[in-house]
């Protein structure tokens, strides 16, 4: 794909995949979908695949003293990553997606939204030849202590929740803000109409017109809400206010 004077300060996501049929995806819908098309963002994918050995184009070959699966060979990954870097912006990341890498949250993709962009390794089978990691200083990012059974869903999964930090991508920009994460708080609930549904309605603090006390009840709920399901945002919410996270209040 040749760059386009309009693209060409987009903020750029690579993908080294043997599945790049598999993109833009869900990324090619909605918002991501519109940015995309509007020049906000670019995508490309690299096909692994091409770089393979052999008549097969083989990419992979057995582990090394032993074991089940298949590992993506040095070889194959170093001159794909060659020909990708060649073309990534500087200073883009270089990240293979693992499930034994740094967990990956809003922090990081805020990092990345004010990146030129990202360059992405799809792992399969077994994983990557280790050597390449070293080589190349490649940063493993986990989306979570679960295994998929390839990089691509991950991938994807990374390139929506940076994109939508770029900015004019979302029509409110500030919707970013006030969302779970943002603040260390997960998000308070939300409602709108009917006021009432099957018996159950909205709350009247809502429905008062008095900012200041909706203000505070959102952030009350988004307190209690992460309290209760994620004891280590709240832990970590508490250090960065000076609160003792365990004291009993009301929430």
């Amino acid at each position: 794909m040749t760059d386009s004077p309009r693209l060409a300060r987009a903020w750029r996501a690579q993908v080294i995949t043997l599945l790049p049929q598999a993109f833009p995806g869900v990324l090619g819908e909605s918002l991501t979908g519109r940015a995309l098309k509007d020049g906000l963002w670019q995508l490309d994918t690299v096909d692994l695949r091409r770089f393979g050995e052999g008549k097969h184009r083989n990419v992979d070959d057995t582990p090394a003293g032993g074991g089940a699966g298949m590992v993506l060979r040095a070889d194959v990954m170093g001159q794909a990553l060659d020909h990708a870097l060649q073309n990534a912006p500087k200073g883009a990341p270089l990240i293979y997606l693992s499930p034994r890498g740094r967990r990956f949250d809003q922090a990081m993709a805020r990092q990345l939204s004010q990146a030129p962009g990202v360059t992405l390794i799809c792992g399969r089978f077994e994983g990557l030849d280790e050597r390449v990691i070293e080589h190349y200083g490649i940063q493993e990012v986990s989306l979570g202590d679960f295994v998929l059974t390839g990089g691509e869903i991950a991938a994807q999964a990374l390139i929506d929740a940076t994109v939508r930090l770029i900015p004019r991508v979302l029509g409110n920009q500030e919707s970013t803000e006030e969302e779970s994460f943002s603040d260390g708080l997960l998000e308070h609930p939300q409602y709108t109409r009917p006021a009432t549904w099957k018996g159950l309605p909205i709350p009247e603090i809502l429905l008062s017109g008095h900012h200041g006390n909706i203000t505070d009840w959102r952030r009350t709920q988004a307190e209690r809400l992460t309290k209760e399901r994620r004891p280590d945002l709240w832990r970590a919410y508490c250090a960065a206010h000076g609160r003792d996270p365990d004291e009993d209040q009301e929430l």
